[in-house]
């Protein structure tokens, strides 16, 4: 911005300046060669008025001293100097003079005034008064040495000026934009100074504003976190327990009828526990990539997520469907966000889809894929999917898909719908460090 402010100032000074230098100089030249002639012709009829008629008889002519560098000559009507100091014999303005009128002329390098010596109505001879031209150019170019001087300071100042100028308004914006970066960089106390600059001061003014009410906006975030979290996992943990005891008490009243009833609820209310602390992980990670360990393997992952969705899947007359084909069922995969993924995903089959849903894992090597398919067709604008309370189907909330492609993003993976018909998501999951590190493609 500070090379554009002095350039856009250098060139407006510079234009001014040749707009009032060019026809400045133009005029000044002109002004010194007339007056120039001005010069010649008042020292020519000062010539004139010492000429005496008698001269043709013989008398001697006393012509007075001509401008410095120039000469005074008198001519009679024969074109022969008589007196003075010119060419020798007399020249076109003099022939031209002895006509009866004062001649302004350009001749031989010199500038020449010629006029007319008259008595009795007849003019009997001619006083010519000469310069050289070079004289008057010297002077000419002196005159522009000076001009060009001043406008080259001109510009010097202008420049100068325009630095200034260009400092003053790009030193509040530099500022604002090293407050930007602050704040990109996480530091939401970060504010913007005003310069002084009515303009840039209101752009400063607004970005605090936006950035309070940011920081407001995050607060209350975080405040409806820490709320969630302690409102949340406080009757979780008592159901918990208040089920861990009633399992106990019936083993030992050996009592088979309610027991199945009664371990299904624990472990609900333990995926409940989970779900929780995963989504309240996420809520806190947001913006900084904090991937959950490796901790379970993938067989006991996907035995388990059988186990629980079968029945569901049976009940509504469908079938479910795992292939694993040669990936090893003992590596390594984050237990908790990759199971919130997949039941987002079969949920989302069992609702808005048809037919029979298959979960298919495949080894990529540096990654997995988890496909789940089924054999629904969707339609219309699929980038909208993943909205955060997006419904294609005017049912449910529109918060699973976006929160499966958050949790997808903070393990480094990445979750996209890879087919219209069937329909099939597919999720790409880092599985290793290393690999996490390299962007799926």
């Amino acid at each position: 911005m500070r090379q554009r402010v002095v350039r856009v100032a250098l060139t407006a000074a510079l234009v001014a300046v040749v707009l009032l230098a060019v026809p400045l100089a133009w005029a000044i030249r002109s002004a010194l060669y007339t007056d120039q002639r001005d010069t010649l012709e008042r020292a020519a009829l000062a010539g004139v008025v010492h000429v005496s008629p008698d001269y043709r008889a013989g008398d001697p002519v006393e012509l007075p001293a001509p401008p410095a560098g120039a000469r005074l000559g008198l001519y009679d009507a024969q074109l022969r100097l008589r007196a003075g100091d010119g060419s020798q014999p007399g020249d076109a303005p003099v022939r031209r003079a002895l006509k009866g009128e004062a001649v302004r002329s350009r001749s031989g390098g010199d500038l020449i005034v010629a006029v007319p010596v008259s008595h009795a109505e007849q003019v009997i001879g001619v006083v010519r008064a000469s310069s050289p031209v070079s004289a008057v150019r010297e002077r000419v170019l002196a005159v522009w040495g000076v001009l060009l001087g001043v406008a080259a300071l001109a510009l010097v100042v202008a420049v100068l000026v325009a630095r200034r100028q260009a400092r003053a308004l790009a030193a509040p914006l530099e500022d604002l934009s090293r407050h930007c970066r602050a704040v990109t960089a996480g530091d939401l106390t970060a504010r913007a100074a005003v310069g002084g600059i009515a303009e840039i001061d209101q752009v400063a003014r607004t970005h605090n504003e936006m950035l309070h009410s940011l920081s407001e906006l995050l607060r209350h975030e975080r405040d409806f976190t820490s709320n969630a979290s302690h409102q949340l996992r406080t009757p979780l943990t008592g159901l918990q327990l208040t089920l861990e005891a009633g399992l106990e008490q019936m083993e030992q009243h050996d009592d088979a009828r309610l027991r199945p009833v009664v371990e299904e609820a624990l472990a609900t209310t333990r995926r409940l526990h989970d779900t929780v602390e995963e989504v309240l992980r996420l809520s806190g990670s947001r913006g900084q990539r904090r991937p959950s360990p490796a901790d379970r393997p993938l067989g006991d992952l996907l035995t388990a997520s059988e186990e629980r969705w079968h029945g569901a899947f049976a009940d509504d007359g469908r079938r479910l469907e795992y292939v694993t084909g040669d990936v090893p069922e003992d590596v390594a995969v984050p237990g908790g966000p990759v199971t919130e993924i997949l039941d987002v995903l079969l949920d989302n089959s069992r609702t808005h889809g048809r037919g029979t849903v298959r979960v298919t894992v495949r080894d990529l090597d540096y990654a997995l894929a988890f496909d789940v398919t089924d054999e629904g067709e969707t339609h219309g604008d699929t980038a909208r999917l993943f909205d955060r309370g997006h419904t294609g189907s005017g049912t449910g909330t529109g918060i699973g898909l976006a929160l499966a492609r958050d949790l997808a993003v903070s393990l480094g993976g990445r979750l996209s719908l890879t087919s219209r018909a069937p329909i099939t998501f597919t999720l790409l999951l880092p599985v290793s460090q290393e690999a996490g590190a390299d962007e799926p493609r």
